[in-house]
């Protein structure tokens, strides 16, 4: 964190060592909950990566994907919503909806649909958007598909208008997908 930032504080805005340095300090601040430090090391990085590699736009989604998941630490579920989908609709755009980076740009806002309590949207996006590209594209007992099955699980669970039979049919699968092997992650980082 700290340490490689100073490492590199000195040297010159266009050196790329310096600019890894800022996104591993955001990184390192955000895990250890200092959310408001890690936003602006994440704003930073993203301004210098506008500034002077405009072209590398995975560079450019990766340090706003690391800004929404700061948004959605501090509560501000809403604007770490606007800029996923954003994130999302450019991934599809660059990479393509079956992309690994692009999956998991949209398990990001899945995350925040139902960290909003957004039941009806994210039961649609997840259910005939996400999980048949996922399951297409990683495979049914990838990481990633696994999460998509169980947060479908919970927001099922918790929709008023959720049927026994939808409920049976996310747990199942999910279940028969080996979960004892997954880990569950609240956001996730492209690349």
């Amino acid at each position: 964190g700290w340490a490689g930032w100073k490492t590199y504080l000195g040297r010159s805005e266009l050196d790329r060592f310096r600019i890894f340095s800022m996104g591993i300090l955001g990184a390192a601040l955000l895990e250890s909950s200092r959310c408001e430090e890690a936003l602006r090391a994440f704003e930073a990085t993203l301004a210098l990566k506008r500034r002077y590699w405009s072209h590398d736009e995975q560079g450019i989604l990766s340090a706003q994907t690391s800004i929404g998941n700061c948004l959605d630490q501090l509560g501000r579920g809403e604007e770490a919503l606007a800029l996923r989908r954003a994130i999302y609709a450019k991934g599809v755009a660059s990479l393509g909806a079956s992309h690994e980076d692009t999956i998991v740009d949209g398990y990001n806002v899945s995350s925040s649909l139902l960290n909003l309590e957004l039941w009806d949207e994210f039961k649609s996006f997840v259910r005939d958007q996400m999980l048949p590209v996922a399951r297409r594209s990683l495979g049914a007992d990838h990481d990633v598909t696994l999460d998509f099955n169980k947060n479908l699980a919970n927001a099922l669970r918790w929709h008023p208008e959720c049927t026994r039979s939808d409920l049976c049919l996310c747990w199942c699968d999910w279940l028969r997908h080996g979960f004892s092997q997954h880990r569950r992650r609240p956001a996730r980082s492209r690349g």
